[in-house]
Parts: C-alpha cells; structure tokens; sequence
C-alpha cells in the first residue's frame, strides 16, 4: 500500500493508537466499556498535553500507563470490587518495566479488538456498531447515519453491545479460523464503513477524513496478511486503494468538493490505482466473485478511463446488476439507477430511482434527492432540478455536500428564463 500524505501528527496519531491502547487495556481489565472511558480520558490527557509538552518519546506506551491509572482508579472506586483491586494494582506493577521500556510490546492488539467486537454473541448490527466506535473511533451520530437509523437509536444499541460483551466473557484473543470466519463478513462491513466515513465524512466542514480512511485501509491490508487467500478481503482492500488513488483530485484549493467527471485525473495516484488492479486481477480468477471484488471493479473502470467520455457505462451497469442481486442495499440501487441513466437516458434512470421512494432506509437520505437532481437535469428539467439539489443541501451534515448542491442549484437557477415578476 501506498504511502499517505502527511495529517496533523497528533490527530493522526491518536486516531491511529487508541484502538491499540484500547485493546492492550481490555486484554488486562477485560471490561470493555470500563477499558473504552479509560482509553477516551487518556487521548483528551494527550490532546491536552502533547501540544504543550512535545511528543513523548513512545506515545502508545504513554496512553497505555495513563489509561492504566486511570483503570486502577475505576476499580478502586468500587468496594465490591476490592479484590479485583488488588490483582490489577499488582498486575500494573509487573507491567510498568516493561511498558517505560517498550510501550506494553510491539503486538498490535486491534485486530484481536476488532473480531471480539464481532463476536456472534452479538447481532449483526450491533457487532457492526459497536466496532465502528471502539476501533474506527466515530461518533454515534456518524454510526447512526451510516446505519440510516436515529442517534438515539444508535446510543442504545451501542450500550447493549458493550453490556452483552460484559456479560459474555469473551476472550481476548485472536479467534480461530473458523471462528474468524464466522465473524469476517462483520469485520469486513466495519471496515468498509470505517473507510467509507473517511473518504467522505457524512458530517463536518472537511470532505475527506484521512485519518479514518488510512486507518481502515492499515486494518485490511493486516487482515489481507492474516488471510491472503480470501477473496473478497482481497477485493476490499483493491477497492480501497482504487477509490483513495483519487484523494488528491476530489476537492480544490478551498476544500471544494469536485465530483468525479470534472477531477484532473494527472492527480490520481498511478501506482495505487496499479497495486489496486494487480491485485484485483489476481483475485477474481479463485473463485466465486462477492460485493467487495464487484465494487472494486466498478472502481477499476472508472480509474482506467483516460477521459470521462472513455468510461465503459454498460459493463459498469453490469456489475451493479449484479451487485444490486446480491444484497438488498439501497446506495447500490441508487448508483445502478445512475449508470442505467448514462447507457439508456434520464428517464430509465428515474424509473430506478423511483422504486426507491418508499424505502425507509433512503427516503430521507441527501443523496436520493441528489442523484434524482442529477438525472432530472439529464432530462432537460432544470427547474425540477433546482428543487431536488436545495432539497439534497437541506438534508446533508457535510458542508462541502452541501456546498456542492447549492452552487449547482445556483448554476441552474441562473440558466433559467426570467419570469414576468423578475422581468
């Protein structure tokens, strides 16, 4: 995988240690939501303090020690728990050498983190949630709009998780083969979502959220080294470097969203989106084809296009044909419904759309209205466009969405004949 480009170091470097230190604190504690409040106040201590201070000389073993006290504190501050009190102020003590020294080891307990937040123990949903916020680190209002549910829907079922590891004494370790395949189709649903919320965070003044994005892109390509013959965790991690090779190109020099037909694409990154095809060329031949491989061809089609005009619309069409047989998901309708209106015109691609109205999970959502504004400008309405790209702004948290939205209904407002009142 290719190198990054540089974030603010400390912002990155917390994003990309807590999840460790969360994992190291769980592995001694073994109380999740006990370890995840002592890890948050070791990160605020170090957003604090860092700038301040200067970098410590091994900052995972730093928050290690300062989750650690706060860890003892926890347990001493409850009476029924005295004895366990006692083993971990011993425990901290025999641990305290070699965490000055070596920051705890040089083992990344993420992964092991990752899989025991999607242990089968837990539902689907809720092992996704609570994954999304101890290892990706984002908020419940991010889950729950990744979830198309309510935040407080989202808090509830995020505390139900923690309670239900709790209650099941589930080992920290790394699960076994079969155990880890049980797990993998959550694991590699966090993964996506975590990368997906980087590459386009749903909420905030940034377009893109790299420390997210690079840290779902670390967790797969580890994930890929632990199983290097599983597909579609090969076809994940091609989709991710295919669609990050155009990271540099998606905003301008205010930070403007520029969508994908008009990016100057000399700012891809060519040896990504090659690493990407190589790999994925290496993958779908094994055998049966999944999601994450079909979405990384999309991916592949659009990076091998020279020009906009060059991209091969039917076989894109195909693939979502596919992918739409698959699952039941609503945002791949959505970009089927955008590709069948680039091979067979505007209207066939609203008769998609349309299908989608009544679809809970979407109705509300900014980009239905965005792509309708996108197919019904296609079509010649630009007054109904007008209608749906406001709509689309009023309904999204990303300020370079909604940005986007009202400058292209003002583009369109501005092409429209004058009526009697404004003449």
């Amino acid at each position: 995988m290719t190198a990054q480009p540089s974030d603010p170091p400390i912002e990155h470097l917390l994003r990309e240690l807590t999840p460790q230190v969360l994992g190291i604190v769980v592995r001694r504690f073994r109380d999740f939501a006990a370890a995840e409040d002592a890890v948050q106040e070791a990160s605020l201590a170090a957003a604090m303090q860092w700038p301040r201070d200067g970098l410590p000389e091994n900052p995972r073993a730093w928050l290690t020690r300062v989750a650690f006290r706060r860890m003892t504190d926890h347990i001493r501050s409850e009476a029924a728990r005295r004895r366990r009190e006692s083993e971990a102020a011993l425990e901290m003590d025999q641990l305290a050498p070699s965490v000055d020294a070596a920051g705890e080891s040089d083992q990344d307990d993420t992964l092991i983190l990752l899989f025991m937040c999607c242990h089968t123990a837990l539902t689907p949903a809720s092992a996704i949630a609570l994954t999304l916020r101890a290892v990706g680190g984002l908020t419940t209002a991010e889950i729950a709009h990744a979830f198309l549910v309510p935040e407080p829907t989202m808090a509830q079922r995020i505390s139900r998780a923690k309670q239900s590891i709790k209650d099941s004494s589930i080992p920290f370790q790394l699960p076994t083969a079969e155990e880890r395949a049980q797990r993998l189709r959550a694991v590699l649903h966090v993964l996506y979502l975590i990368f997906s919320e980087g590459y386009t965070s749903s909420i905030g003044p940034q377009l893109r959220r790299a420390d997210l994005s690079h840290q779902a892109m670390r967790l797969t390509l580890l994930l890929h080294h632990l199983q290097p013959d599983d597909t579609e965790v090969a076809g994940l991690l091609a989709l991710m470097l295919l669609t990050d090779a155009r990271r540099l190109a998606r905003t301008g020099a205010e930070g403007e969203l520029i969508p994908l037909a008009q990016q100057d694409r000399a700012l891809w990154d060519r040896q990504q989106i090659a690493e990407g095809v190589a790999l994925l060329s290496a993958t779908l031949p094994k055998g049966a084809v999944g999601p994450y491989q079909l979405q990384a061809a999309v991916a592949a089609i659009h990076d091998e296009a020279t020009r906009p005009e060059d991209t091969d619309w039917p076989q894109i069409l195909a693939l979502y044909d596919l992918l739409n047989r698959m699952s039941d998901n609503p945002m791949v309708a959505l970009n089927r419904a955008v590709a069948a209106a680039m091979v067979h015109g505007a209207t066939k691609g609203l008769e998609l759309l349309d299908a989608l109205k009544d679809d809970a999970r979407v109705a509300e959502h900014h980009r239905l209205d965005a792509v309708r504004a996108h197919l019904v400008e296609l079509a010649g309405d630009r007054e109904g466009a007008v209608r749906h790209y406001r709509a689309a702004a009023g309904k999204t948290a990303s300020l370079p969405e909604r940005n986007y939205l009202l400058a292209q209904a003002a583009r369109l407002s501005s092409e429209l004949p004058l009526t009697n009142e404004q003449e």
